[in-house]
């Protein structure tokens, strides 16, 4: 007798965003879901339920707006935000992607040529605006109207401005007459959901789309990491209910996927809208926060900020740093102010969804004296569960775990870029020989950590050696007087290329060029960290250190000014002595 089975909703049951949606609202409906404060000190708050019943709402009204849903490997619509980390932001990207539309957040930090060419590059269908970005907005109105159909205003207050982009809707009235439910559909998990654009340093922006399977496994397999992590015998045990502040914009890839990690776990999420160190401060001691998610730019700024002393921030435990390295003074500067607080760096990109290495203490470790373990925690990490990362010399054999020897990371796993939107020849010269190849190098040490030493275009070349401008980096913030360090090389009628230190100084030192030599020589080449040819020829110190718009220093933008900060900085050695 044939038995009629359903394997459509057992072995074959699409893995979807939609459970992250589901999942707190049939746990916690009546919790806090999202605590948002806007630039004018207005807080929001909604809980679960409310949540759920405006992006039903939002995703009625998508579908009155003409936006078509994808299938397996055919995207949908691509609905794209203009906007800061809110309320709104979220409910656009759960109504988009669990419609089977595609959500592309747009980098509003790149330049108006690469904005331009992201929106028509991606062919987004709408587009859901800030009314503090709407200036922007119209500035870029008239290489985009052609291709975009229509326009979302978003803002706390009524009413829609006067503007010439047309047609705009307002969003409140866009979904306040929409039913509260909506049956979330099912289709294939190999629908597209995200739509993510590169920060184009090394030419135009690079697009790269994540099906809902990728997006929901790197969700469940963050939180079955973060189950494993081991704990040091001081550790408070973790909260029932954890808070965090999503500082990092939605735009660098969702926050590093916080839309659906934090959703899934039911956090509390805190959105302060723009990143600033007083409204920073209020949020931690007023809600309680007890983690962050920020970039080593906006940790500096905490630490320039006058006022910090005068809030509590006792309850926040962990910062996670991310688009660029963790130097070791850096963290230690922090964990002084925040004495509670401990922070630790990760390694991810456009191209791998979310982070993929990451800083954690393994089991042998936790009787470690703490300078030793605070030694691990800046370190680039070991591969995070379900993927597989390498690092390779130019024959592709693996290096040596020497902690000397450079190659480049290359990885491969579940939720790792399978090709650049609309572009063959850019998505065969990164996938070669079954792994993806990240441009990043680095080394591995003795204990199997990685650790980032530079771009492979950053490396500066002085002679025959490679001098990677991270590792110098780390170890110039570890001077009591540096906030932020970055290294280029220079032109060298002999060597080729020099190292040239750009050194940022905590507010109120009055240490001089030849103090960063001294520190290096003691901290670094006396103890083996560096070689003396590494030192700086030159250093200059200055506020002004370029930076791409996800926080990382930008060495481009840095050489195309070359001239200009040569002739400001001090020569401090001889090359090559």
């Amino acid at each position: 007798m044939d038995v009629k089975t359903y394997p459509e909703f057992t072995t074959h049951y699409p893995l979807l965003i939609k459970a992250c949606l589901k999942r707190p609202l049939t746990q916690y409906p009546d919790d806090i879901a999202i605590v948002y404060r806007n630039d004018a000190g207005q807080y929001f708050r909604f809980t679960w339920r409310q949540w759920h019943e405006r992006t039903c709402q939002l995703a009625h009204a998508l579908k009155k707006l003409g936006v078509q849903t994808g299938g397996a490997f055919q995207p949908g619509d691509r609905v794209a935000t203009m906007a800061l980390n809110h309320h709104r932001h979220m409910e656009n990207i759960y109504a988009t992607t669990c419609t089977g539309a595609v959500s592309h957040p747009i980098n509003m930090r790149l330049s108006m040529d690469h904005m331009a060419y992201t929106i028509t590059h991606a062919e987004d269908k709408v587009i859901f605006i800030d009314d503090s970005i709407l200036p922007l907005l119209e500035a870029l109105y008239d290489r985009i109207k052609s291709k975009v159909e229509a326009f979302v205003y978003m803002s706390d207050k009524p009413g829609l401005p006067k503007t010439k982009v047309q047609p705009l809707y307002d969003y409140e009235e866009l979904i306040k007459d929409q039913p509260k439910t909506y049956d979330w559909p099912d289709f294939s998990e190999d629908t597209y959901a995200v739509l993510y654009y590169t920060t184009g340093t090394t030419g135009l922006p690079k697009g790269v789309m994540y099906t809902h399977r990728q997006v929901l496994l790197q969700t469940l397999y963050s939180a079955a990491a973060m189950s494993m992590r081991v704990r040091l015998p001081d550790d408070p045990l973790p909260p029932n209910v954890a808070v965090p502040m999503v500082n990092v914009p939605l735009f660098h890839i969702h926050a590093w996927g916080a839309p659906f990690h934090l959703v899934f776990s039911a956090a509390r999420m805190v959105f302060p809208g723009r990143f600033m160190p007083q409204s920073f401060c209020e949020l931690v001691q007023n809600e309680k926060v007890n983690s962050a998610g920020l970039v080593p730019t906006m940790l500096a700024m905490l630490l320039e900020y006058p006022d910090v002393n005068k809030y509590d921030l006792s309850s926040l435990k962990q910062i996670g740093i991310g688009g660029g390295a963790l130097p070791l003074g850096l963290k230690l500067k922090a964990e002084k102010l925040f004495p509670s607080m401990r922070a630790g760096s990760g390694y991810g990109m456009t191209e791998t969804l979310a982070g993929v290495i990451a800083a954690s203490i393994k089991r042998n470790m936790v009787d470690w004296p703490q300078e030793k373990l605070d030694q691990i925690m800046v370190k680039t990490g070991t591969p995070s569960a379900a993927i597989d990362a390498r690092v390779v010399d130019e024959n592709a054999k693996d290096v040596p775990h020497d902690n000397q020897t450079i190659g480049e990371i290359v990885l491969r796993g579940h939720w790792i870029m399978e090709q650049y939107f609309k572009e063959p020849e850019r998505t065969a010269t990164s996938w070669r020989d079954g792994w993806f190849h990240t441009g990043d190098a680095a080394k591995v040490d003795e204990d199997g950590y990685i650790i980032i030493a530079d771009r492979i275009t950053d490396v500066i070349r002085s002679g025959s050696e490679m001098v990677p401008t991270v590792l110098l980096e780390n170890l110039t913030c570890g001077a009591d007087f540096v906030l932020e360090a970055t290294y280029v090389g220079v032109p060298d009628d002999i060597w080729g290329e020099v190292p040239m230190a750009m050194v940022k100084l905590v507010p109120g030192t009055t240490n001089k060029e030849e103090d960063v030599l001294t520190y290096l020589q003691a901290e670094g080449v006396d103890k083996g960290k560096i070689t003396k040819w590494m030192l700086p020829v030159y250093v200059l110190f200055t506020d002004d250190i370029p930076r791409t718009s996800v926080g990382k220093y930008d060495k481009i933008a840095i050489r195309k000014r070359l001239k200009e900060y040569m002739s400001k900085a001090k020569r401090v050695r001889k090359a090559g002595s």
